[in-house]
């Protein structure tokens, strides 16, 4: 049972939900631009899509006929000043500075499709392994050869090439079939590519993002690791397929990402051969597959045998906030893991408060001081005068640079500590930030207890310091932290998104020396940009044990393996520790050494694929997306939303019966039998047809029906339950998700 929360969605969303389909391009602005058509002002960036040229055409005849729609240039202008990029694999199109007029005339070439204004989108571990299962010289870790012959890419902002977690030691030469090259201060057998597609940008990183992305994927394991060398988290730092090959194509920077730059990386990733992409980026897509440029490019890497991994967004707690929705893509949620940096907060009535910090004391004083809160100064809005010497104050924390100063200052000034509580959206979710010291972070919950303290006896209310450095086994977890986005999809009700839920709460990994935000050589951040690198390392390592295996056949052995239980055994919790729903956390949470031997998988083909936007989006969706001339929707079976074979199940439900099919290849022993067990609430009628399937070989295909009827009532706008196939060897899970036949 679900109902749904935090019902505010962005207005954005909501005007983007049904956008104009008979435009072919968007004139974002049609006043006041001619007069000023030659300044430089007036250009914008357009992603153009357009009719390929001849089947046999190469790569510089591809160029041509994209210059060839280009309008007449001014005196000093050239071809290459206007034409930022030409794509030929993850669509037939371009790159391009126009003004409007000019764009109106591209527009009425022959051989024009549509453009899109290009739009800029955001960048949204030494214990994470161990956390998922995943342990040195032993079991699947090991058998998998920890991603041997895994070529992961990354687009990103760059990569700090000589940090030590990119050094290849006992990584073998990259394979034979790779084509990429690498453009760095150190290429070798684990940095085999480095690329940056920002003009006059070499593919350093100077943000860390990149870095950090890159090392938790696919870092060689480095000892002695810690957040900036001062002990805190210290361990063994690797990522999770330690021995994959890297490639980077940059294509952020400080700015941010440029749609353009990005389709330019994937096109090259495509060329060069990558096994798995990792995207942590998002931002404001177009919920129509057919008008989002990052989904039709993903569709391509797909279609050559690609996974692309994607961020689920950073936009969360609220519901409809996921972003990378498209069926071929994995989507990521993130979760805590059962790390803490300890500290506590001693009070004077013998009652500790247990909070984090990632700035650690090692000898710090047992000194208890006044503990003081204002509402008035609620946000530690002190001044330097304010009486704060050899006090601690207790101020709600607003996750912003400004109060991140402020703390320091004051600190700075004679303050004897800073007690930092979330707010109420936060809840018992903690991003760790580093205020130099003698700062504890605290949940909401506690802030309340410190709040009620400090006002019962104002004379006599004391606290002291202290700090525990790094504690593991902390429960519950994982916990959904509040940032991560929610589904469902604006898009289709009827695919469940996110798909996953990984680690991406406080997360160390690497990070360059000459970044504004850290000193290197190891940061600990946070956002599902952290989560998505996990998963796309997972993907490496079943990749790994199974090169055969298409994107689907991976994406479903994580799906349908994943975690539903937290470490005391109960259901993962949000950041208000309620019950998370399937909305938060798609399937689960990840568990690779399982997925790595799901027994069944929901396999899709690029025509299965065909069939579902040619129900969706018609001969136009067909063309702009698949780009295969030898299909056309009057050939093609059509596949509705729900029919999707999809490795979960959502449906719109009423009174009346409504049957989804499913399709599972048996990739476990040859000789299988497999029962259905189904989990639903009393609201809902689910039947399985058959109950029992039974394989003789490994690659044989068995069809089955499900079901579902019900009455949700009044109050709930959702159910969930589940679909397990179960043998002696596995347990095949898939949710159920019911939603009223009202929502569509």
């Amino acid at each position: 049972m679900g109902s749904f929360t935090n019902l505010s969605v962005p207005f954005l969303l909501l005007a983007i939900l049904f956008p104009t389909l008979a435009l072919c391009y968007i004139n974002p602005a049609a006043t006041s631009v001619h007069q000023n058509a030659t300044k430089p002002s007036a250009y914008r960036a357009y992603i153009v899509l357009v009719e390929p040229p001849r089947s046999n055409a190469g790569e510089d005849a591809h160029r041509q006929w994209h210059k060839s729609f280009l309008p007449s240039l001014l005196a000093g202008e050239s071809n290459e000043s206007r034409l930022l990029h030409s794509y030929t694999e993850v669509f037939s199109g371009f790159a391009v500075r126009l003004t409007d007029a000019e764009l109106d005339t591209v527009a009425k070439k022959p051989g024009f499709v549509r453009a899109f204004p290009d739009r800029t989108l955001q960048l949204m571990t030494t214990h994470t392994p161990e956390f998922l299962g995943l342990r040195n010289d032993t079991g699947f870790w090991s058998q998998a050869g920890y991603g041997k012959g895994v070529v992961i890419g990354l687009l990103d902002t760059g990569i700090y090439a000589t940090h030590p977690s990119f050094n290849d030691h006992g990584v073998p030469p990259p394979p034979a079939r790779w084509k990429g090259s690498c453009k760095a201060a150190r290429c070798n057998n684990k940095l085999i590519g480095a690329k940056s597609f920002i003009k006059g940008v070499d593919s350093g990183d100077g943000e860390g993002h990149g870095t950090h992305t890159s090392s938790t994927a696919a870092g060689n394991f480095v000892t002695g690791a810690s957040y900036h060398g001062v002990g805190v988290g210290k361990g063994t730092a690797a990522g999770i397929a330690p021995s994959a090959h890297i490639a980077m194509y940059k294509v952020c920077d400080s700015r941010g990402c440029e749609e353009s730059a990005v389709l330019a990386g994937l096109e090259e990733a495509i060329k060069d051969g990558v096994d798995v992409l990792s995207f942590s980026l998002g931002g404001t897509m177009s919920p129509i597959y057919d008008q989002d440029p990052i989904a039709i490019g993903a569709f391509s890497a797909m279609s050559k045998g690609i996974l692309m991994v994607c961020a689920a967004g950073n936009d969360g707690p609220d519901l409809f906030s996921v972003t990378n929705v498209a069926p071929w893509l994995l989507t990521v949620a993130a979760g805590s893991v059962d790390r803490s940096f300890g500290a506590g907060v001693n009070l004077g009535n013998g009652k500790t408060i247990d909070g984090e910090a990632l700035t650690q004391k090692a000898s710090p004083s047992s000194k208890s001081y006044p503990l003081i809160y204002s509402e008035e100064r609620r946000y530690c809005n002190y001044s330097d005068d304010s009486g704060i010497t050899g006090k601690i104050l207790v101020c709600e924390n607003t996750k912003s640079e400004t109060q991140q100063s402020n703390v320091r200052r004051i600190v700075g000034a004679g303050a004897s500590g800073v007690v930092l509580f979330n707010d109420e959206i936060s809840g018992y979710t903690t991003i760790v930030r580093d205020y130099n010291s003698s700062v504890v972070q605290v949940t909401a919950s506690d802030g309340g207890i410190l709040k009620a303290y400090a006002a019962s006896s104002k004379s006599s209310s004391v606290a002291s310091l202290t700090y525990n450095n790094t504690l593991f086994g902390v429960r519950p977890a994982p916990v959904v932290p509040f940032f991560s986005s929610q589904g469902p999809s604006f898009t289709n009700l009827n695919i469940l998104k996110p798909d996953i839920l990984a680690p991406g709460l406080n997360i160390l990994a690497a990070w360059p020396p000459s970044t504004a935000s850290g000193q290197g050589p190891f940061n600990i951040i946070s956002g599902t940009s952290m989560a998505t690198p996990h998963v796309s390392g997972v993907a490496a390592l079943i990749k790994s044990i199974h090169p055969d295996w298409s994107p689907a056949a991976i994406k479903s052995a994580i799906l349908t393996t994943s975690d539903i239980v937290n470490s005391t055994g109960g259901s993962i919790l949000d950041e208000q520790h309620r019950k998370a729903g399937v909305f938060d956390i798609g399937a689960g949470h990840v568990n690779p050494v399982r997925a790595a031997d799901p027994g069944l998988v929901y396999d899709r083909s690029v025509t299965e694929y065909a069939g579902y936007i040619c129900w969706f989006l018609g001969d136009s969706g067909l063309a702009t997306i698949v780009r295969n001339s030898s299909l056309t929707c009057g050939m093609l079976p059509k596949v509705q939303h729900a029919q999707l074979n999809y490795p979960t199940i959502t449906v719109l439900v009423s009174s009346t019966l409504l049957t989804v099919n499913r399709t599972v290849t048996n990739v476990g022993p040859a000789d299988s039998t497999f029962k259905a067990k189904v989990a639903v609430p009393r609201s809902l009628t689910v039947r399985v047809s058959p109950e029992t399937l039974s394989f003789s070989k490994i690659g044989e295909k068995k069809t089955f029906s499900v079901s579902v009827s019900g009455d949700l009532g009044k109050e709930e706008l959702y159910e969930e339950g589940s679909l397990s196939w179960v043998s002696e060897r596995h347990v095949v899970r898939s949710p159920i998700v019911a939603l009223p036949a009202s929502s569509s």
